[in-house]
């Protein structure tokens, strides 16, 4: 699958291994073991692909990403906290390898803390 997805579709398309988690009607399966998750985005790693990502875990390494040129970590990601930040006009502030997407200048004030929604 990550060798089709990086010669159809290019190595810049973000990939997500997310863990399942036995919920409602499915507690009779087991969740899905981290180092799975781990083993599937270095197979993506090692096809080329450049963002390929854990989830549905804590597993920092996995939902960071990193510059596909120098290997450094440019976006921080600890759940739901930012972390480093080190992306500036879309390119890594190490090397200057673009990195694909949209970013902001600097980081937001997101992260983990309960948001107010006003539905009318």
């Amino acid at each position: 699958m990550c060798d089709w997805i990086v010669s159809e579709l290019g190595p810049e398309v973000p990939i997500h291994f997310s863990a399942f988690h036995p919920d409602y009607k499915m507690r009779d399966r087991s969740r899905t073991p981290v180092d799975t998750l781990r083993r599937a985005r270095q197979i993506a790693l090692n096809a080329g692909i450049h963002y390929p990502y854990t989830g549905n875990v804590h597993d920092m390494d996995g939902a960071s990403t990193y510059c596909h040129g120098c290997g450094e970590m440019l976006l921080e990601r600890d759940w739901y906290a930012l972390g480093a930040y080190r992306i500036r006009n879309s390119q890594c502030e190490v090397c200057g390898t673009r990195c694909a997407g949209v970013f902001e200048e600097r980081v937001g004030t997101w992260g983990r803390r309960r948001l107010p929604l006003v539905i009318q």
